[in-house]
């Protein structure tokens, strides 16, 4: 609740614990201060235990991708501070059920030449033992990094996953 709320971890220490002891002293007119202050929601513990979450999370995801076929979704992106950012999320079906996630933000430090989008791709996937072979299609956007016929991310791509199904996604921002 904590992390949902976007609140700053010691809300728990200052706000949570003495609303529940009220709460508890309230409808079970006993004392509840022991109780509650023996529950750990220290700004500490609850970083831990948000990082310990996201740690479980981005596992399951990668099991998932190690033993599922899925999209693979690219863009890259320029921050007003010039650095360049590649996001990549992933669409698979688990359980009758399309899922969307993301699956990484890597800044791009060399430049975003498609060679470079490749490598960090490529990097993730090695790290993380996802094989190339579960990509089943790839949505990018139609810069000439992406779709460069002997440059670009998709050419690199094919060259490991040559059945891989290229997808043009465009974006007009208008409604």
């Amino acid at each position: 609740m904590i992390a949902k709320s976007s609140k700053p971890h010691n809300i728990g220490e200052d706000l949570i614990l003495p609303a529940t002891a009220e709460i508890l002293e309230t409808v079970l007119h006993q004392p509840a201060r022991t109780i509650v202050s023996k529950t750990p929601l220290s700004r500490r513990t609850v970083q831990r235990r948000i990082d310990a979450v996201a740690q479980d999370i981005e596992a399951t995801l990668y099991g998932i991708l190690k033993n599922t076929e899925f999209a693979l979704q690219l863009d890259e992106s320029t921050l007003p501070g010039n650095e360049a950012v590649l996001l990549a999320y992933v669409r698979f079906i688990k359980q009758e059920h399309l899922v969307q996630e993301l699956l990484f933000a890597k800044e791009l430090l060399t430049d975003t030449k498609g060679a470079s989008i490749f490598e960090v791709v490529n990097d993730f996937f090695k790290e993380k033992q996802i094989p190339f072979k579960n990509i089943l299609a790839v949505a990018i956007d139609g810069a000439p990094s992406m779709v460069g016929r002997y440059r670009g991310f998709v050419a690199y791509l094919k060259e490991v996953v040559p059945d891989v199904l290229a997808v043009l996604a465009f974006y007009t921002g208008s409604t």
